[in-house]
């Protein structure tokens, strides 16, 4: 059986009705009882129309069953907090904890209910500021600005070599970290750290619409251009910059992509992959559903082939926003139009490529379609790294555990081949 996913989405959560917390308590107690005694029709029986039809009784019977062979029973559910009108409430497996999202209606019936990783909605703890490092504005169009973090190694005398780190998909910001989803890793942070203490200057920033960059850009209208516009223009101002001989683009996983077509023509130095995809989005993704149960995969899949044909689906059962979400369609659209690997073939500088084999998202795959894009790139396959550039096992809980560890440091192997590789650019 496939393990699971974090998210198993059953319908809409919309906001919590006038309906007590008593009644809340009740639904949330009869669940569990329902759960343990693995009577999945009891459960059925408890959701509202809606859910039933968005949920069939087999794939509720489906459902249940993989939470029971790889969670084991359920020992206890306590609420958490209220988001936005959702209930949460942290409910402990034998061998797992999980967010249970939950909202009831005047009924009484469990109108909306998502399994979720478990955080306690704590924000991303803020580290002191390393030595040398200064804030960065960069500024678009529309008074769009681009807020990153530029740090010069102390007490160098004369230009340095600098490293633009582009972050990865999602809500990542520039530290490698995205407290919405519970991922607090510091891994660029802890890169930029690495490259100033061998004499190499770095600037990480958030991506428009992340962090504390500034943009009139909606979800809606955003592109994966947009991306490449910023870091095409940051590498011209870090090119023109006196106190540095050299620019490199460090792009990881979906920032690959995004540097290796902001370097395609732009003054690069030379160009680190890591974790970067080598495939179209449309397969990779598709590939990525594979560990999703198959109501979820079949029905995602659906709308990405829509938007490989270059057709947005608006009509989008809201179980799947986490996923294709309207809004966020016309971006999937816009990766979907690159081939990484033909990208890979416009760079005229040195390449490095670093993949992990305990990468859950990416695997060596792409990072050989990568080095067929470009023959002459330095690739290395780094073992137990996983897509945060740390050290992991294979185990899928244990490997998804390093993406809440900050402390964790990255994998000795990914910070000796960078410098390695920038030491021998001239």
């Amino acid at each position: 059986m496939k393990k699971l996913c974090f998210v198993f989405m059953i319908t809409a959560l919309t906001a919590q009705a006038q309906t007590g917390q008593a009644a809340y308590m009740q639904v949330v107690t009869k669940f569990k009882q329902f759960y343990n005694a693995n009577q999945p029709d009891s459960i059925f029986a408890m959701f509202s129309p809606t859910v039933r039809t968005a949920l069939p009784a087999d794939k509720n019977n489906q459902m249940v069953g993989q939470l029971h062979s790889q969670l084991g029973d359920l020992k206890d559910i306590t609420y958490a907090r209220n988001d936005n009108g959702i209930a949460i409430y942290k409910a402990s497996f034998d061998k797992s904890v999980l967010a249970m999202k939950l909202n009831v209606d005047d009924k009484n019936q469990i109108a909306g209910l998502f399994f979720d990783n478990y955080t306690d909605g704590a924000t991303v703890q803020q580290t002191e500021a390393l030595p040398g490092e200064t804030p960065y504005i960069s500024k678009g169009l529309f008074n769009a600005e681009i807020s990153g973090t530029l740090l010069i190694p102390p007490g160098t005398g004369g230009k340095v070599p600098v490293v633009l780190i582009i972050a990865g998909s999602g809500p990542t910001d520039r530290d490698g970290n995205s407290p919405k989803l519970g991922i607090n890793t510091n891994t660029y942070r802890m890169l930029a750290a690495a490259l100033s203490k061998a004499g190499i200057a770095s600037l990480r920033y958030d991506k428009k619409l992340v962090g504390k960059s500034v943009s009139g850009t909606k979800e809606s209208q955003l592109k994966i251009e947009d991306y490449v516009e910023d870091a095409s223009r940051i590498i011209g101002e870090l090119h023109d910059d006196k106190r540095f001989s050299k620019v490199i683009v460090f792009g990881h996983s979906e920032g690959s992509l995004v540097g290796m077509l902001a370097s395609a023509d732009g003054p690069v130095a030379g160009f680190i992959s890591a974790e970067g995809a080598g495939r179209p989005a449309s397969v990779l993704l598709k590939e990525q559903m594979k560990s999703q149960p198959d109501y979820i995969a079949t029905r995602v899949n659906t709308v990405l082939d829509s938007l490989a044909k270059g057709k947005v689906q608006n009509n989008v059962d809201v179980s799947l926003y986490a996923l294709v979400r309207p809004s966020i369609q016309p971006y999937i659209m816009s990766w979907m139009r690159y081939g990484p690997a033909l990208v890979m073939r416009r760079l005229k500088m040195p390449v490095l490529i670093l993949q992990g084999t305990t990468d859950l998202q990416v695997s060596t795959v792409d990072a050989e379609k990568l080095k067929k894009g470009k023959s002459d790139a330095e690739l290395d396959i780094i073992p137990n790294m996983n897509h945060i550039l740390k050290d992991a096992p294979a185990d899928r809980d244990k490997n998804l555990a390093t993406y809440a560890d900050p402390n964790l440091p990255l994998k000795p192997e990914l910070v000796t081949d960078v410098l390695n590789f920038i030491g021998k650019l001239k």
